[in-house]
């Protein structure tokens, strides 16, 4: 196959695929703690709280951070890119959040670069992705967009899920939770997405919104709990 004819499809696919391997699977990102808190005892409360993070969380902050990222990546705008990178260091309040942005994002960039039949990742890109220090999981994630021919609705919704698949996966594992439940929470939230990345796209870089401080303290609870299956 000539790779400049490549179907954009395969790599939607796989960014939003939980078999990518930046090792999101060992973070839960703060729920672990909330269970250990006692906050997530069943199926309603734990799809409460991933509601609650995609819609208070994701969706005013990261979403928002990840346009301005896409956008900055397909105008090759370097200071904008440095720029918005470091805003979301910033925004990872407790040193498990930073942890998870740079370690999936450093991966992520692993991946990419070695990805074959990329015929939007060139010399310029290259460069500027393996510059970029520490390099954030949006800021990589947007430049794989926009590196693999996929426009901004589509990547979001890619990340939008893969976040939502690692969260419930999560949930499976540590409330616990059957199967079939997890799987019922994940097709309520997936239906939601579109909401959320519409609020996403409603929303200046500027004036993007994180402020989830309960958050910031179970995760940095985390950080000295006794006993943990996940790194944050």
């Amino acid at each position: 196959m000539n790779p400049a004819m490549a179907d954009p499809r395969a790599g939607w696919l796989q960014l939003a695929s939980a078999t990518l391997p930046v090792g999101a699977f060992s973070h839960s990102l703060g729920m672990e703690a909330a269970i250990e808190a006692g906050q997530l005892a069943d199926a309603g409360q734990a799809e409460a709280w991933i509601a609650d993070f995609l819609q208070w969380v994701w969706a005013p902050s990261e979403a928002v951070y990840w346009l301005a990222m896409h956008q900055a990546w397909t105008d090759r705008d370097d200071g904008r890119i440095e720029d918005l990178n470091r805003q979301v260091a910033v925004t990872r309040e407790t040193a498990e959040l930073r942890l998870e942005s740079e370690q999936t994002g450093r991966s992520l960039r692993q991946w990419l670069l070695a990805l074959p039949q990329t015929p939007g990742l060139g010399r310029w890109h290259r460069q500027r992705l393996e510059a970029l220090e520490p390099a954030s999981w949006i800021s990589v994630h947007a430049c794989a967009a926009v590196a693999l021919g996929l426009n901004a609705d589509d990547a979001l919704y890619a990340l939008g899920w893969s976040l939502l698949e690692s969260l419930v996966a999560a949930a499976v594992r540590l409330v616990p939770l059957g199967q079939v439940a997890g799987q019922a929470i994940l097709r309520r939230q997936a239906l939601d997405l579109p909401r959320l990345l519409a609020a996403a796209q409603a929303v200046q870089s500027g004036q993007a919104l994180n402020f989830a401080p309960m958050l910031a303290i179970l995760s940095a609870g985390h950080e000295t709990q006794y006993s943990r299956l996940f790194r944050s």
